[in-house]
């Protein structure tokens, strides 16, 4: 029976380990890691990953359930004025509370010809709710 080697990319073994691919590739230089060099890429075999981790390597083959939202809230008729200050409300709201687990990220674009502000929200689904709860709250309030 031939048995078949898995081998990850500095990258995947960065993603599996949660540390960035620039400390993995220190570790492959320092010789902490064992990698194999493949054109101008670390190759790095699931039993060295395995030594490197002191036990069994991280498997990719299940990785956690994750669920993300993409929102963009577009608000029309909003004056500059206004349009700055829902923009500050919504990311003193978001950088006052940090989710825990709850990845977000929040953009805002105003387009001063049009009055139109526009809200990018990026994030974990709970917290996402959270603040388009919180932006329906001050839409209401500054109408």
């Amino acid at each position: 029976m031939v048995r078949q080697q898995l081998y990850y990319s500095a990258d995947q073994v960065a993603e599996l380990l949660g540390l960035h691919p620039k400390t993995v590739r220190t570790h492959i230089r320092n010789g902490r890691l064992k990698a194999s060099r493949v054109g101008r890429q670390y190759r790095i075999s699931h039993e060295d990953l395995a030594e490197f981790t002191g036990g069994s390597a991280p498997s990719a083959a299940s990785p956690a359930r994750h669920a993300e939202v993409s929102a963009i809230v577009q608000i029309d008729a909003v004056g500059t004025e206004a349009a700055i200050r829902l923009t500050n409300t919504v990311m003193a709201t978001i950088h006052g509370q940090r989710p825990e687990g709850g990845r977000l990220r929040v953009e805002t674009v105003y387009d001063e010809e049009r009055a139109a502000l526009k809200i990018i929200v990026l994030g974990g689904l709970d917290v996402t709710a959270d603040l388009l709860k919180v932006i329906d709250t001050l839409i209401e309030d500054h109408e």
